[in-house]
């Protein structure tokens, strides 16, 4: 324990099925450990233990073997938080089922929190319907998170021709209808029934692409910013790494939540513009509603600033209020995209959806590595940009051969790597070398109408990646399945 901590300064987990070395290493550690685990059978001692020396304990719902059910998994949780737990630091609201992987958002989001000392309870698709199926946990110390889902639920829901979709992903079984229509809205407003000042942070991607007016293509209808119809706090876009370290350390610090106004990457309402701040404000949203030219405008602007360089600040009036855009996060160092891709994940569904044979949507990403986000193609479809942006984030070789190691351990693998990639699988490196210190260009694209004269179109590292992986010991081929710009491989 001395030794590790003296090369690295995040929290360690703890791990020993022998108490007394537990202890051992508690009573040395410097700073706030995490113990790790305790269940509600022969280690429940070990909340007491955790409390003994004020360290954090992943506690798992379970006794003696895996809960036959939901009930009863649910009375295990209960067991443990009337032994040592009094209140997690925040409240995890999802509209998927949990899969601990790094494919979904939610699992990313709670190692992350969990990796810097803070505790996360989740509660995956409670039932809208009772404002008690988010009671679970209680109160949160420091505030609810709430995400949609994976997919936008509107998206998951239905198809483009607005029929039902008949089943879910994303739902143990597959089964459809454990989710409502626009679930970060009602999952919020299922919140504020019952805890009417406990701030609410919602992400996810049904958050991020509605993050200021929208056109709702399944009501045919401008919407507000979802900030609004949720009754949340603040809204995180783009991938939140960063954003929800920020967030969770100023909550921490005491400082609520109306008054952090300064996090990258975040959205929030006031009904006073700082001044002091170079700030854009958009045609109102009455505007935007009744006038499409004026809406078409509003999205042009918010276009142009979704780059962490050169965006500036954005203010949507309602009224005698604004809904705030902050500049998107700045990318990800390929240290810190690293960091993400190696904690400790479980890598699949939670044991508790065995009965109805998991969830389907592992399949896609059970086998698959990502190896960068972000994409300077600007197809006029996609959506990208607004999310993750253009410039490329990448993982490195050693990252990605480790988790392909990972990967090739386990009992399901049979010798087939099915995606490395990404949103466009042979963007490896950004467009060009000036996007990491002063952005992408304004107004124009990267390979449209023609390739940029700056533009660095390289494939040797990424095939070189591809070569490492298909010699890993058990590994027979290594498939691309994610997109690929043939203009630019050209």
């Amino acid at each position: 324990v001395k030794a590790i901590q003296g090369i690295v300064d995040v929290p360690l987990q703890i791990d020993s099925t022998i108490p007394e070395v537990l202890e051992a290493a508690l009573r040395i550690y410097a700073g706030k450990p995490i113990v790790n685990s305790a269940d509600a059978g022969g280690r429940l001692d070990l909340i007491d233990l955790a409390a003994q020396y004020d360290a954090k304990v992943i506690a798992l719902c379970a006794k003696d073997g895996i809960p036959k059910d939901n009930d009863e998994r649910m009375a295990y949780c209960q067991e443990m938080l009337e032994r040592g737990w009094e209140q997690p630091d925040f409240v995890y609201v999802i509209g998927d089922a949990y899969v601990d992987h790094p494919s979904f958002g939610h699992a990313i989001i709670s190692r992350i929190l969990e990796s810097h000392g803070y505790s996360v309870g989740l509660i995956s698709q409670p039932d809208w319907k009772n404002p008690q199926s988010i009671n679970i946990f209680g109160r949160p110390r420091l505030g609810f998170l709430v995400s949609g889902g994976n997919m936008d639920s509107m998206v998951n829901h239905y198809s483009v021709t607005k029929h039902r979709r008949k089943t879910d992903a994303f739902t143990p079984g597959g089964e459809m209808g454990k989710r409502p229509d626009y679930a970060t809205i009602v999952y919020c407003n299922l919140i504020r029934q019952t805890y009417k000042d406990v701030p609410i942070l919602i992400g996810g991607i049904e958050a991020s692409l509605r993050r200021l007016g929208h056109y709702d293509y399944w009501s045919e209808s401008m919407k507000r910013s979802i900030l609004l119809d949720s009754q949340a706090d603040i809204l995180m876009y783009g991938m939140g790494e960063k954003s929800i370290v920020e967030l969770a350390d100023a909550l921490n610090s005491g400082m609520e939540a109306k008054d952090i106004t300064y996090v990258d990457g975040t959205v929030f309402k006031t009904s006073q513009l700082d001044e002091s701040l170079p700030t854009i404000v958009l045609p109102s949203f009455e505007e935007v509603k009744s006038n499409k030219k004026k809406y078409a405008e509003s999205f042009k602007i918010q276009y142009g600033n979704c780059d962490p360089f050169t965006a500036k600040r954005l203010a949507e009036p309602y009224g005698k209020e604004f809904v705030v855009q902050n500049p998107p996060q700045k990318p990800l160092t390929t240290e810190e995209m690293d960091a993400v891709y190696e904690l400790p994940y479980e890598r699949t569904w939670h044991p508790s959806y065995a009965k109805k044979g998991g969830v389907p949507a592992i399949e896609e990403v059970k086998f698959s590595l990502v190896s960068n986000r972000g994409c300077f193609g600007a197809c006029s479809f996609c959506a990208l940009t607004f999310h993750q942006g253009r410039i490329i984030q990448v993982r490195s070789h050693e990252s990605i051969l480790k988790e392909a190691e990972l990967m090739v351990k386990d009992k399901d693998f049979k010798g087939y790597i099915h995606d490395v990639g990404g949103p466009t699988a042979n963007f490896r490196h950004p467009a060009c070398e000036k996007q990491l210190s002063k952005g992408a260009c304004g107004g124009r694209q990267c390979l449209y109408p023609t390739p940029c004269k700056n533009m660095k179109a390289d494939h040797s590292d990424y095939i070189a990646l591809l070569r490492k992986l298909r010699k890993l010991p058990g590994v027979k081929k290594v498939f691309v399945r994610s997109g690929i710009r043939f203009d630019y491989l050209l």
